[in-house]
């Protein structure tokens, strides 16, 4: 919780792929492709550029707004993918071996 007592960061390999205020989730911070970022900005209105983080990489996504769970849903695992890619093809294949063991 590096963000303070308050704030749930989740991580793969130490990389911070999303974080969400503990107490209330009424939004989630996502790591995000930065053309999807724009598309999906544009597209819900409960998904704003991410507060206090790079905002052409990360959206701030409003939980209990116009974003169905499927989405959602998706949209922590792209988070989770994106992250993955950028690391070392070592760091990679041993996620890969955490995941099927």
């Amino acid at each position: 919780m590096p963000f303070g007592p308050n704030t749930l960061v989740f991580k793969v390999h130490q990389k911070m792929f999303a974080l969400t205020d503990l107490n209330t989730f009424d939004s989630i911070n996502l790591k995000c492709d930065p053309d999807q970022a724009i598309e999906l900005r544009d597209q819900f209105h409960g998904v704003r550029p991410g507060y206090h983080m790079n905002k052409k990489h990360w959206n701030i996504v409003a939980t209990r707004e116009d974003i169905p769970p499927r989405l959602l849903k998706q949209w922590v695992l792209d988070s989770y993918h994106l992250v993955i890619q950028k690391m070392s093809r070592k760091d990679q294949e041993r996620i890969k071996l955490k995941l099927e063991g």
